[in-house]
Parts: structure tokens; sequence; C-alpha cells
């Protein structure tokens, strides 16, 4: 489940300075909105969350201000007003988002298949959108797309006679598992992704030799041997080739031990 964002955005005086002056602008804005509904030609909301989520997706939340996405979008700043009051707003609405697209299907009489289809979903929605995943944790639904898969997923245990409090259990394990699997998949690319810039310019060899350094140093410290045993069978556990595999093995370990508990 999501958690609202406005606890976690920060409390520094800039920040304050910053909703001061969107409240200022949403409030010229709201005593228009008295007004009979005004668009402005090539803005609509959509549209307007959709970009706001490409900024995040590749600059993190910390890029989306309404004046940045004023500029992607073409428009005055103040135009924006009309169609989101803040900031915030526009943060609480590309979160919705990211929960329309963690969809859970609609229960199909088998609860294992519907619990795979959205961790898979869940999964692929925050790899999309790695920003989210600083905006997660426990607490009541949201918005309605939570609130609707919240409601599926307790159905998917409809006719097996399971107490309400024992199937959340069941949610919020798999949803725990979710999280912590997506978050070090992003952990682990964002990793990547900085070696990748560290060792930039570097030779193949420059890099081997790196790398070579490091299990030298593992192999003669005689103090772990089941490091060296995965050195030896050749696996890298953070392959990016094995990221489906890992996570799938991990979710059936769940599933599976869900269906013990159940035939218990």
């Amino acid at each position: 489940m999501f958690l609202p964002l406005r606890p976690l955005l920060g409390d520094s005086p800039r920040y304050r300075r910053e909703q001061d002056r969107e409240q200022a602008i949403a409030e010229r804005a709201g005593r228009h909105r008295e007004q009979p509904p005004r668009r402005v030609r090539g803005l609509n909301l959509a549209d307007i969350v959709s970009t706001a989520m490409a900024v995040a997706d590749a600059e993190g939340t910390e890029a989306v201000s309404m004046r940045r996405i004023a500029r992607e979008m073409r428009a005055g700043a103040m135009s924006l007003y009309w169609y989101v009051s803040s900031k915030e707003e526009l943060h609480q609405l590309m979160l919705q988002r990211v929960q329309a697209e963690s969809e859970a299907p609609m229960p199909s009489g088998d609860w294992r298949a519907d619990l795979r289809t959205y961790a898979l979903n869940t999964r692929a929605a925050l790899l999309r959108h790695p920003w989210a995943i600083d905006y997660l944790g426990s607490g009541p639904p949201s918005g309605p797309s939570d609130a609707r898969n919240m409601e599926r997923l307790i159905s998917a245990f409809d006719g097996l006679e399971l107490d309400i409090e024992r199937i959340v259990y069941i949610v919020l394990a798999l949803g725990t598992y979710v999280l912590g699997a997506a978050l070090r998949e992003v952990q682990e690319i964002r990793w990547q992704a900085h070696g990748a810039a560290l060792t930039a310019g570097w030779s193949e060899g420059e890099i081997a030799e790196l790398f070579g350094e490091f299990n030298r140093r593992v192999r003669q410290s005689g103090r772990y041997p089941n490091m060296v045993r995965i050195m030896d069978a050749g696996f890298d556990p953070d392959s990016p080739l094995t990221r489906d595999e890992r996570f799938e093995f991990g979710l059936d370990c769940v599933l599976d031990g869900i269906a013990a508990r159940l035939r218990a």
C-alpha cells in the first residue's frame, strides 16, 4: 500500500517558502475557478501528470516543480494552476497513476494466480517509476486505485473461510516481499549505473583488473569460503540477466509458504 506524499516531502525553510508561494498562486487561481471553467489551449490534466512522471522517471521527484513542468510543456507556470492546485497535489496524482498501473486482477477463483499477477504488475510499475519506491509504506489506502487493489486481493480468498485478519496478514506479507525485492532491484540498478559512470573511459583490461583484485583478496583472506564457491561457479548474484528469475523465485517461496499455512 502507498502512503500520502505530504509527510515525506520535508519541512525545510526552502520547502515552506515554496509552499507559501504555491498557496498564494493557488488562491489566485482558485478565485478564477469560481468563474466559468477555463481551459488553456494545448493543456490537460492527464498530460501534465504524464510530463511530471517522465521528469521524475529520469531525474527523481526533486526535479518536479510547477515551473519545470510548465517549461517542459512550453506553457506558463500560472496556466498549470487551472488544473492542479500545487506541487503536492501533482505528486499525489503521480502516485495514483503508479497505483493504477499496479493493478490487481478481478478475482478468478485462483488466489495464487491473482496474487502472482498483482505482484508482477506492481514490480513492473515500480521499475518503470523507481522514484515511487521512496513513497511507499504501511497505512490505509491512499487513493481509489489502492483501495480497489486491496478489495480485489481480499476477495481472492473468498470461499476459503478465512478470518479477515488472516487475509490481511497474507496480503501484507506479499506486499512486503514485492516492495523489498523491487527496492533491492532499484538500488542495484542505481549502483550499477553509478559504477558504470565511475569507470567510463576505462579499458576492459582495467575493469577486469579491478574485479580480479577483489577476487584475489577474498580468496587469500580464507574467511569467505562460500563467496569463493560463488566465484568458482561463475555466478553473479547481481546480474541484470537474472532479475526476473530472482524475483519469481522469491515470489514462489512466498506463495508456497502461504499455501502451506492455508493447508495447515
